[in-house]
């Protein structure tokens, strides 16, 4: 249990490390803007115009009898404005990552060389364009396999009372499994790691990545929140990354999460004096 307050400590580490580095922090913000006005206009567009298009798909309820054909369509307006919300809450992480994929690489690389005994930082050397197709191809496997677990979530919702305490708190879980794989991704693709490699070493530390993700989540479930949190939590991701594949990581990180989920006062003190 030691692992979801260390991956909490690196959560909380990756906040600090772009508060100390504003202009890596202002720089992250721009994809997370971006996203958020493409999904804000994509969902007014849909408020505006989404009984239109209910109307337009449904036209063997022209001849239904008052009321049942405008309750009807104003049902099913109402269910494609929340699949729209739902996934825009599942792809807004992938969505964001793909279009700031040149900007989180460059915060990453900053993180790796700011916290690498040798200063210096991994690269993938391959073109742009290949890592983009990378990253693209590897959001959308895992967001097949995340809308596997919300089926099968959904289904379970319906067991009483497993569905109304057991399964929101799986929900909540297997939300922050994923977005940490999507979060992690961006330092261990310039490693040429693979994503069958990255999800057997976040399987291996499943608590660790509870302890990054599932308050991450959280956080995201409130508006604007994402981000905003966004420059943080991949600086974050980029130092569990580096725990995860054994890799050092120097004083310019902060204090280890590891002995201050610990309490021990001497190895706090220690942190604490390490840190700039």
């Amino acid at each position: 249990m030691r692992d979801l307050g260390v991956g909490f400590g690196y959560l909380l580490r990756g906040q600090r490390w772009v508060a100390r580095h504003g202009k890596s922090y202002g720089f992250g913000l721009l994809p997370g803007l971006i996203t958020l006005v493409l999904y804000a206009a994509a969902l007014v567009a849909l408020g505006v115009y989404g009984e239109d298009f209910v109307t337009w798909a449904t036209p063997f309820a022209d001849d239904w009898t008052s009321p049942w054909s405008g309750l009807f369509r104003g049902f099913l307006t109402a269910v494609l404005f929340a699949l729209a919300l739902l996934l825009s809450v599942l792809t807004f992480t992938a969505v964001t990552l793909l279009i700031g994929q040149p900007f989180y690489e460059s915060l990453s690389e900053r993180v790796d060389r700011d916290v690498s005994p040798d200063g210096t930082a991994p690269e993938s050397g391959l073109p742009l364009w290949r890592e983009l197709w990378i990253s693209g191809r590897d959001s959308l496997r895992i967001l097949v396999r995340a809308l596997v677990w919300a089926v099968l979530l959904f289904a379970l919702g319906f067991v009483p009372f497993i569905g109304q305490t057991v399964v929101p708190v799986l929900g909540f879980v297997v939300t922050g499994f994923f977005l940490t794989e999507e979060l992690v991704a961006v330092a261990m693709q310039r490693r040429r790691v693979d994503l069958r490699e990255r999800l057997a070493l976040l399987r291996s530390r499943k608590t660790l990545v509870w302890g990054f993700g599932t308050p991450l989540g959280l956080a995201f479930l409130v508006p604007f929140v994402a981000v905003f949190l966004m420059p943080g939590a991949v600086a974050g991701a980029t130092l569990m990354a580096r725990d995860l594949l054994g890799e050092e990581i120097g004083e310019g990180a902060g204090d280890d999460p590891g002995t201050a989920a610990d309490g021990d006062p001497e190895a706090l003190a220690e942190g604490e004096r390490a840190t700039p």
